[in-house]
């Protein structure tokens, strides 16, 4: 399964990077607004987006590649490593 993350803190994208691989997924983290984002996002399985950590910009730009491209969005207002857990343990096996 392929996730990509959306906002998140910078000095966590290791850690985010961890727990994507000890629930089988390949992950993308975006903590901050690279060039062509939405051509980044790519064909994800799941976006989730840290909704305190991120900015408008990326949320419109990820909301917009995910109806696109019929992703499924996951919204988490905190970015810890315990809200990826539950959120992944809803998506993907471990």
């Amino acid at each position: 399964m392929s996730v990509v993350i959306v906002g998140g803190h910078d000095r966590m994208v290791r850690q985010y990077m961890d727990i994507c691989k000890k629930f089988n997924c390949k992950g993308k983290v975006f903590t901050q607004l690279p060039g062509n984002f939405k051509g980044q996002i790519g064909q994800a399985d799941l976006i989730i987006l840290f909704t305190s950590t991120v900015s408008h910009i990326m949320v419109n730009g990820a909301v917009q590649e995910a109806e696109k491209n019929n992703i499924t969005i996951e919204r988490s207002h905190s970015s810890s490593s315990s809200a990826l857990k539950r959120i992944l343990g809803q998506y993907c096996c471990a």
